[in-house]
C-alpha cells in the first residue's frame, strides 16, 4: 500500500454538520423576523439643504456686489481717483542686493 493513500479512519462531522446548521437557521430566522443587527445602531439623519433660502442668500450676495461695483465705476468715471506711489521698502532692497 502506497502510504499517501492510505485511510485515516472515518471522521465524525456530525457535530460540524449540526453547527452550520444551528447558524444557518438563526439567519433565517432573522431574517423571517426582520431583525438586523444593524438596526439596532442610531441612524444618522441629514438635514434637507433649503435650496430656497440658498437662491436668495446668493441673490443677496450677488446684489451688494453689483453696489459695490457702481460705487468702483462712478469713482472711476468722475476722474476724482488718485494713485500714490509708495517708496520701496528698505529692508527689501538691502535684501535684494545682498542676493
Amino acid at each position: 500500500m502506497n502510504p499517501t493513500s492510505q485511510s485515516r479512519g472515518p471522521r465524525n462531522y456530525g457535530p460540524l454538520l449540526v453547527g452550520v446548521l444551528a447558524l444557518q437557521g438563526i439567519i433565517l430566522l432573522g431574517q423571517w423576523t426582520g431583525y438586523h443587527a444593524a438596526s439596532s445602531l442610531p441612524t444618522a439623519s441629514a438635514q434637507i439643504p433649503d435650496s430656497g433660502a440658498l437662491r436668495m442668500q446668493t441673490v443677496d450676495e450677488l446684489k451688494s456686489i453689483n453696489a459695490k461695483l457702481d460705487k468702483l465705476v462712478d469713482l472711476f468715471q468722475s476722474g476724482n481717483l488718485q494713485v500714490k506711489v509708495a517708496s520701496p521698502d528698505e529692508n527689501k532692497q538691502t535684501n535684494r542686493s545682498a542676493r
